[in-house]
């Protein structure tokens, strides 16, 4: 994880696989209740090039966000 906001409910993965980083939403992240992500921690998720668009300004959205343990 780059950078999460629990404030607003997301944050930015980076990877090989997604130049300039991957939108990440927190309806996305495994798990049930609140769900949150920590900056510098390593995740696993299901990378979606954005097709109409960027999501502020990502060309990338993270489905599937798991937590590596």
């Amino acid at each position: 994880m780059r950078t999460w906001s629990d404030e607003e409910g997301w944050g930015v993965i980076d990877s090989e696989a997604t130049p300039g980083g991957a939108w990440a939403h927190f309806s996305n992240v495994a798990g049930s209740g609140f769900r949150s992500l920590t900056p510098g921690l390593q995740v696993t998720f299901e990378p979606v090039t954005m097709v109409d668009g960027t999501q502020d300004g990502y060309h990338y959205r993270a489905l599937d966000v798991r937590r590596v343990e």
